[in-house]
């Protein structure tokens, strides 16, 4: 698959799995050819035309500390995820505290500037904070897990467009049957975790949209065939238990070298949105060329963790380190300009 073409499936996707309502969204995130430069539309309004939601993954301090930054931000995205601030080590400063600042401040910002508000994420063994190794255990686990998703989802109900409940709960290196990921969770609690969660979440607010997020689906390689079995399987047995779960996050972490689809993957895409799920792109970034969720080079996540092999500077974004539109804004444009309405 040519790089030009790794957008366009970003922004077809929903159409490719069938997914009928418009809970279909692109990470601020692009393509590569940079082309005509016609008339600059807002990436908001040009998906909303189509039927789709465009947003980014932005943290509290780059709003707050760059006006110009936060007038793009407001400008080009019709959906805000909070990409740090309702994580639990920013949530649970302590076992019995809860900190929604950061949080709070953010669903303000999205109200300001008539955006829709995304919720990431409840259950994720990567982003727990320092006093959970010393605290929780085998005995508490459940009900510590239960506790965070229920305070944090009534403290948010009727504000969420949706929900990922589950972040990236499966890992076939770690050689269980099912696929799943040795977390604490699982460790401490077992594989019904991920359906109490889901239930508590339900429970917490009704109304809400509920997604289960995983990563390294796309690949045509035999890891990740079974990996998107083994995710398969387990939101099919989700969806026969009447679990509410209703949709399915593509992370879509690609890189643009390699072969990133095929037909397997575009296999997958049907056979969940045949159990009903809506399937949305959660996260998309490629790398080591030119993309990432996020808004401007000015703040990318990449830079700080994964540079370029080559010392120079990465450019991954839609706004280049002085907040111009880059090529790949450009090419964010026309893929949702040519995306099938929904």
């Amino acid at each position: 698959m040519k790089r030009r073409d790794l957008l366009k499936l970003a922004v077809v996707l929903g159409g490719t799995a069938a997914v009928a309502r418009q809970s279909m969204f692109c990470s601020a995130a692009a393509a590569l050819d940079g082309g005509a430069k016609d008339e600059l539309i807002a990436l908001r309004d040009v998906a909303a035309s189509r039927g789709l939601i465009f947003g980014a993954a932005i943290p509290k301090k780059n709003l707050f500390g760059d006006p110009l930054f936060s007038r793009i931000v407001s400008r080009q995205c019709g959906i805000l995820v909070p990409e740090l601030e309702l994580k639990w080590e920013a949530l649970r400063p302590a076992p019995d505290q809860f900190d929604f600042r950061g949080g709070d401040w953010l669903y303000e910002y999205t109200q300001t500037n008539h955006m829709l508000f995304r919720g990431h994420t409840l259950v994720w063994e990567a982003a727990l904070p320092t006093w959970f190794e010393r605290i929780v255990n085998a005995r508490n686990a459940k009900s510590i897990l239960l506790d965070h998703i229920s305070t944090v989802v009534r403290h948010y109900a009727g504000k969420m467009h949706s929900w990922d409940v589950v972040n990236e709960g499966f890992r076939i290196e770690d050689g269980r049957p099912d696929g799943l990921k040795s977390t604490p969770w699982l460790q401490f609690i077992g594989p019904e975790y991920i359906e109490a969660a889901f239930h508590a979440a339900h429970e917490a607010d009704p109304k809400a949209t509920l997604f289960y997020n995983e990563n390294w689906l796309e690949p045509e390689t035999e890891v990740s065939e079974k990996k998107r079995r083994a995710v398969l399987a387990f939101v099919t047995s989700l969806k026969k238990k009447g679990v509410p779960i209703h949709g399915l996050g593509i992370q879509s972490h690609l890189f643009a070298e390699a072969n990133v689809t095929g037909p397997n993957f575009q296999r997958f895409l049907q056979e969940v949105a045949d159990l009903g799920l809506a399937i949305v792109i959660s996260e998309l970034d490629v790398r080591d060329k030119n993309l990432t969720w996020g808004l401007s080079d000015r703040y990318t996540w990449i830079a700080r963790s994964q540079g370029r092999p080559d010392g120079l500077p990465v450019r991954p974004l839609l706004y280049d380190a002085n907040l111009e539109p880059t090529a790949a804004r450009w090419a964010v444009q026309r893929a949702l300009e040519q995306a099938p309405a929904r």
